[in-house]
C-alpha cells in the first residue's frame, strides 16, 4: 500500500499523482489534505501517514509526503518509529535510489514547490521500483538507527 499525504503547498501534486499510481494499478490511499486550505498545517496530515507506514511496514506500505520543501514533512515523518524518511526538492535522481538502496527509506517526502510534476513522477516512479540492498553493511546502519529509536545504544 502507498499512503499519501500533503498540506496546501503539495495538495495539486498529491492530487496528481494519486491519478498515476492508480493508472499504473498501485494500491494508494490518500490520508489529506482533502481539501485546499492555505491555512492547514503539514503535521495534520503527515503524522498518520507516516504511522500508518510503520504499522503497515512487514507488508512493504510506503509513504509519500508532499509539501513545499519537503523537509518539514519529513521531519514530521521521521518523529514515528519504524519509519525512514528521506527528502527530494530535485536534481540528481540518485539521491532519492540510494535513500532506498542503501537506507531503506519508507517514506518520499517531496518538495512540491522545487519539483515539476514530471520530475516528481519521476522520483516517485525510480524509488517505488528500487529496492533495498541488503547489503550487511546497510543492515547494520539501519540496526544502529532502530537502537537509537528503541534507546538501546
Amino acid at each position: 500500500m502507498i499512503y499519501i499525504a500533503a498540506d496546501h503547498a503539495g495538495y495539486e501534486l498529491k492530487k496528481v499523482l494519486i491519478e498515476h499510481f492508480k493508472s499504473k494499478g498501485a494500491a494508494v490511499e490518500d490520508m489529506g489534505a482533502y481539501e485546499f486550505n492555505a491555512d492547514d498545517d503539514y503535521p495534520d496530515f503527515i503524522y498518520p501517514c507516516a504511522f500508518r507506514v510503520a504499522q503497515g511496514k512487514e507488508d512493504g506500505s510506503l509513504g509519500i509526503v508532499i509539501g513545499g520543501s519537503g523537509q518539514g514533512e519529513a521531519m514530521v515523518a521521521n518523529k514515528v518509529k519504524g519509519v525512514r524518511a528521506a527528502v527530494y526538492y530535485g536534481g540528481n535522481l540518485d539521491i532519492v535510489r540510494l535513500s532506498k538502496e542503501h537506507n531503506d527509506a519508507n517514506v518520499l517526502s517531496l518538495g512540491a514547490r522545487f519539483l515539476s510534476v514530471d520530475k516528481a513522477k519521476e522520483a516517485v516512479d525510480l524509488w517505488l521500483a528500487t529496492k533495498f540492498s541488503a547489503e550487511e553493511r546497510h543492515v547494520r546502519r539501519i540496526n544502529k538507527i532502530t537502537n537509537i529509536e528503541d534507546e538501546r545504544l
